[in-house]
């Protein structure tokens, strides 16, 4: 038999439009955090503040039956108004924010506990909007002159209304630069993302102009010997069999300039991941220093990136360092790269990375050294040797043209 369909439950209403509610919007905080690798409730952790709200009647009359229903009554419609705050749009974030200090204003004159959603109030005008610091100075002044005028009006110490605006005052500066350096962040990561995008899109423009250039004109020239081939198969047998080896010869010299393309593809530049590194340090707070490196072959340029990439994630992630420094020299056939820190050192057991860096230099016949001390930041050297053809060539001066007469 078979068993008749059940009908599907709905949620019911009520359900449902909580569901709503508590669904982040695309560009709201919660959002943000989700993107940025954060859990939703990230920003919960400053409802600690809230604190105050219970603590304030030590300070007064103490906790009395008016308090307490005051309490019951607002805390959660501060609560809903925060939540919906981090939830909602960034256009509606300021209509929570003024209920947040009009709830306080309000109520200043039979709870003084208030002025804790009066702060939370000024704080989140500026943490739901990206608007400049001067109007979010001016907004904070003129809301703090309203407080004042109440304060004074319903007879707070005149301590209290010189201290909470101050406070005010002094959270929004420090909330208004918190923003400008996440927004600066924002925008660093942004670049560096789009850095990446531009040069994996020339990386591709490269890869389809050279495989084009490659592959066309050798793939058009086999055709043609295989259809001049299949044309003299019956009336000159010697003639075809000779077109298909030319079209053989050809087919793997092809073959041949494929696989050295592919390595060439393969290498990586160490130019551009100089580039990589500088905008990955910046984004971790450290300047990098480099210069150019001088030219070299295709197999030490793909192993000294290697080395490069992973001493550079290495600085970023563990170095707690500030500035950062890269130098090439080259002295005849010896080529130096250095890679050095200001961060805390004490680097002295060789980790994953440290040995990967090390088997890649062992293998073009070079030497990699470290020094780590303490609080002195770290050095990584590493010496590789050229191959005659790299290395340049000094000038021979004439005997009269050096002092002494001794030619070098």
């Amino acid at each position: 038999m078979i068993a008749p369909d059940r009908p599907v439950l709905e949620p019911p209403v009520s359900s449902r439009w909580i569901a709503s509610l508590l669904r982040p919007a695309p560009d709201s905080s919660v959002a943000d955090n989700l993107r940025r690798g954060k859990p939703a409730w990230a920003d919960a952790v400053h409802l600690l503040w809230t604190g105050w709200v219970f603590f304030t009647p030590i300070f007064s009359n103490g906790y009395t039956l008016r308090w307490l229903w005051l309490t019951l009554l607002t805390y959660p419609l501060f609560l809903a108004l925060y939540v919906r705050l981090l939830l909602a749009p960034r256009h509606h974030g300021p209509r929570y924010a003024m209920a947040m200090l009009a709830m306080g204003l309000v109520l200043l004159p039979w709870y003084p506990s208030g002025i804790s959603y009066f702060i939370f109030g000024c704080v989140m005008l500026r943490v739901c909007r990206n608007t400049s610091m001067w109007r979010h100075m001016l907004q904070l002044l003129a809301v703090n002159g309203l407080f004042v005028g109440i304060a004074l009006w319903v007879g707070y110490q005149w301590q209290l209304v010189v201290w909470i605006p101050s406070m005010a005052l002094i959270i929004g500066i420090i909330v208004n630069v918190e923003r400008l350096n996440k927004d600066r962040d924002a925008a660093l990561q942004l670049s560096q993302e789009e850095v990446r995008r531009l040069a994996a899109t020339a990386e591709r423009e490269r890869i389809g102009r050279d495989l084009h250039d490659l592959l066309g004109h050798t793939l058009s020239l086999i055709t043609l010997k295989l259809e001049l081939s299949r044309k003299l198969a019956e009336r000159d047998p010697l003639g075809s069999r000779r077109e298909v080896a030319e079209a053989e010869t050809i087919a793997r010299q092809a073959l041949a300039e494929v696989r050295s393309a592919v390595t060439g593809i393969r290498a990586s530049d160490l130019a551009a991941e100089l580039a990589s590194a500088r905008l990955l340090l910046e984004y971790q707070h450290v300047h990098l220093h480099y210069a150019p490196p001088p030219p070299m072959p295709v197999d030490i340029e793909r192993a000294l990136s290697l080395v490069l990439r992973e001493a550079v994630t290495n600085v970023a992630r563990h170095a707690q360092a500030r500035q950062a420094w890269v130098s090439f020299q080259q002295d005849g056939r010896s080529l130096l790269m250095q890679i050095r820190d200001d961060g805390r050192g004490g680097v002295h057991v060789d980790g994953n990375g440290l040995s990967g860096m090390r088997e890649r230099v062992s293998a073009l016949r070079g030497t990699l050294a470290l020094q780590s001390a303490k609080g002195e930041g770290t050095c990584l050297t590493v010496r590789v040797t050229l191959p005659a053809a790299t290395a340049p060539v000094l000038p021979v001066l004439a005997p009269d043209a050096v002092p002494g007469g001794a030619a070098p």
